[in-house]
């Protein structure tokens, strides 16, 4: 199956089969995207001249790809207005507004994911440390270069594009908008996110199904309170999130990854018997930057399938793919029993405090129930204006000015590295760049330890995060072990501003050259 991504104004994923020839694999595609709702009604199409660049195909094709589903009564062509989706494909359901398709083997309640059926749970409504610790970890002084990752650069927000789509937002909220509201979140945003993940991502969303929150944090917490029971984490991680799941009410157990994302495999062995959820970031591990293999991503959702267990996709920067196709969300293959986590924090900023779960239907009732008790309701106007945000396609012409921003910068990091301080003796290599916002020096045996590059690091005036903080603390086995843990530097080439980007670069090139 080869991903493919096109776009007009906006970004679509399409899922191209060739193995019955380019032409049909691509009706397939537009069709299959058309009736389950990602491609609404009325919807543009790109013009089969940008559609062929964009899929590396004969002009020709898809040319005869449209016209077949113009006689079909899928498409509609008007000289002059190009190829929109017709009024009644889809049997005339919005796109954003078809529900997932129930599996075989759909959930029916919480007990089939191991759950508690009663909501005996703890309130959330006090923070635990966890949920602050990084934050409130105080630093002597910022240093003057900023290679951290975890922000994109906050400089870029678009300050004029979201001032509008408020000015609208609130122009056209109806009364209720400043009252108390649905815990889910306004009907508005959740509307427009399963449109735009649908068409974007190639998730199976309903709008019922989502729960917006104030970020990963919170939907890890809420689904800690729900799930209970076991869970398996990414090994390396980010320790909070470790924390936070922990800390509601769930055991955690660390699962290795390698190159190829998370081990899937060991998922079956007796160490993880007792696991019925499994947190992954498939897209791009982090920290490693890894994506997971297509034959894994095939075996988690048989792990999960079979067993009735559940799948977390913390997709934290899906919309920033470089050297290759964007890979669909995992969501799309299983949405009975897979929670979609997507979040704002990495294309706009972490200080929107907005981001969403498309939930498997058994969960949504008690994680809006503990969301109530959490704290009743995200705010509302700021989902407003994210939702208008969207449906303006503000928010796509924004996630590719940044798409390329960023890919801009990786390739100055790896040129820089490779030209100043990549040479085979300098005891290091870059991976992980193919995606996100931040890239993983792997430093090898032979060239400096991790402590002491970070050492250098701040005599440069240069913050970077070592690996070394990143690994689960569970007891060690043969393949977490700390003598089999590998030393590195995350790199966050998101973080600083384009003034300050070059001059972290140059600290960064004096930090790893081999003395």
């Amino acid at each position: 199956m080869a991903e493919y991504w096109s776009t007009l104004d906006v970004d679509l994923h399409l899922a191209v089969d060739p193995a019955s020839g380019r032409r049909v694999g691509l009706e397939h595609a537009l069709r299959e995207a058309i009736r389950d709702g990602r491609l609404g009604a009325g919807t543009r199409l790109p013009s089969t001249r940008t559609l062929a660049v964009e899929l590396g195909l004969a002009r020709g094709t898809v040319s005869a790809a449209y016209d077949q589903l113009v006689a079909e009564g899928h498409l509609v062509a008007v000289r002059g207005s190009g190829t929109h989706v017709a009024e009644l494909a889809g049997q005339g359901v919005p796109s954003g507004l078809r529900a997932a398709p129930r599996s075989s083997d759909s959930l029916e309640s919480l007990d089939a994911l191991g759950a508690p059926s009663a909501l005996g749970l703890p309130s959330t409504s006090g923070l635990p440390s966890a949920w602050v610790g990084e934050q409130a970890r105080s630093r002597p002084k910022p240093l003057g270069n900023n290679l951290l990752p975890g922000s994109p650069d906050l400089s870029h927000f678009p300050r004029a594009a979201w001032l509008r789509a408020s000015r609208r937002a609130v122009n056209q909220a109806p009364n209720d908008a400043f009252g108390y509201g649905d815990p889910r979140g306004r009907v508005e945003l959740r509307r427009a996110l399963a449109e735009y993940l649908g068409r974007a991502r190639g998730v199976l969303a309903d709008p019922e199904r989502i729960v917006v929150v104030s970020g990963a944090v919170q939907g890890l917490a809420l689904l800690g309170q729900v799930l209970g029971g076991v869970v398996a984490m990414e090994d390396p991680y980010i320790p909070l999130f470790h924390e936070v799941v922990r800390s509601h009410g769930a055991e955690v157990v660390p699962l290795p990854v390698d190159d190829d994302g998370a081990r899937v495999d060991l998922l079956a062995g007796p160490d993880f018997d007792q696991v019925g959820t499994v947190v992954v970031t498939p897209s791009h591990q982090y920290p490693i930057g890894s994506t997971l293999h297509p034959a894994r991503r095939q075996a988690l959702v048989e792990w999960a399938c079979e067993g009735r267990r559940l799948v977390v996709e913390d997709d934290y920067d899906g919309e920033f793919r470089y050297d290759r196709q964007p890979v669909g969300a995992v969501q799309g293959m299983a949405p009975e029993r897979v929670v979609y986590l997507g979040t704002a924090s990495k294309t706009l900023g972490p200080g929107i405090r907005l981001a969403w779960m498309v939930l498997p239907e058994p969960l949504v009732g008690p994680v809006t129930e503990v969301k109530r008790h959490a704290d009743h309701q995200s705010e509302s106007l700021g989902q407003l204006t994210l939702a208008e945000f969207i449906a303006s396609h503000d928010y796509d012409r924004h996630v590719r000015a940044a798409r390329l921003r960023y890919r801009r910068r990786r390739d100055l990091l790896a040129e820089r590295l490779h030209t100043r301080a990549g040479r085979p003796a300098a005891g290091f290599a870059l991976g992980g760049i193919a995606a996100g916002l931040h890239a993983l020096v792997r430093l090898e045996p032979a060239g400096m330890t991790e402590v002491e590059v970070l050492k250098r690091a701040s005599e440069f005036d240069l913050e970077l995060e070592g690996l070394g903080g990143l690994w689960h603390t569970a007891p060690a086995n043969a393949l977490a072990s700390s003598a089999a843990r590998p030393q590195g530097i995350v790199v966050g080439f998101g973080s600083p501003t384009e003034a300050a980007y070059p001059r972290a670069l140059d600290a960064l090139v004096r930090t790893l050259s081999w003395r």
